[in-house]
């Protein structure tokens, strides 16, 4: 450096000089700029659906039979979901069921099994009871909504069912003869 000429010298300062500003210039405008957040959405608003109406065709003799056998008040189901029933205080023997944020109308159906069936003809819901638990259907897709739902009395059946068996086996007997229905020979 010290042949060069002072001009030339000078032209390097220069040079040198504005790069140093020009980086320390790009450091600051960096730092100046906004930097994009992630902004917090609102969450949706819950959709308010309007309640059905509710069917009130009278229920005949048979349909009023099984409704003593409805298993009112909470049902604690798989997944920690719970399936609410309750009497229609404005038409007996009918039932309100509601399952998270959706409410049918349920009416109860005789069945030929001795299990107890609601449903709700409009929404194309079951609900189905039989003594160790109950699930909830949809019929127009052919699927289960919710299943192992459990009423108190339903828990009470389901654990002296499996001491049941328990004394059966430890008093040698098959497990599976008392899983039979009243009548059926087994034939094994």
């Amino acid at each position: 450096m010290q042949n060069l000429s002072p001009l030339l010298k000078s032209s390097l300062a220069i040079c040198t000089l504005a790069l140093a500003s020009a980086n320390a210039w790009s450091a600051v405008a960096d730092n100046s700029k906004v930097k994009s957040r992630p902004v917090s959405k609102a969450a949706p608003a819950a959709k308010v659906v309007a309640p059905e109406p509710v069917d009130n065709t009278p229920l005949n003799e048979e349909q009023i039979a099984v409704a003593p056998y409805v298993h009112a008040g909470d049902a604690n189901c798989e997944f920690k979901n719970k399936v609410t029933i309750t009497p229609d205080a404005d038409n007996p023997g009918r039932f309100r069921l509601q399952f998270g944020k959706m409410v049918f109308n349920m009416a109860p159906e005789p069945t030929t099994t001795g299990a107890v069936r609601l449903e709700d003809k409009k929404a194309g819901v079951v609900w189905l009871q039989i003594p160790t638990k109950s699930m909830l259907m949809n019929t127009k897709v052919g699927q289960r909504m919710v299943d192992f739902c459990m009423h108190s009395a339903q828990v009470s059946e389901a654990q002296s069912a499996a001491l049941s068996n328990a004394q059966d086996e430890s008093n040698g007997k098959s497990a599976g003869a008392s899983a039979l229905a009243p009548g059926v020979a087994d034939k094994r």
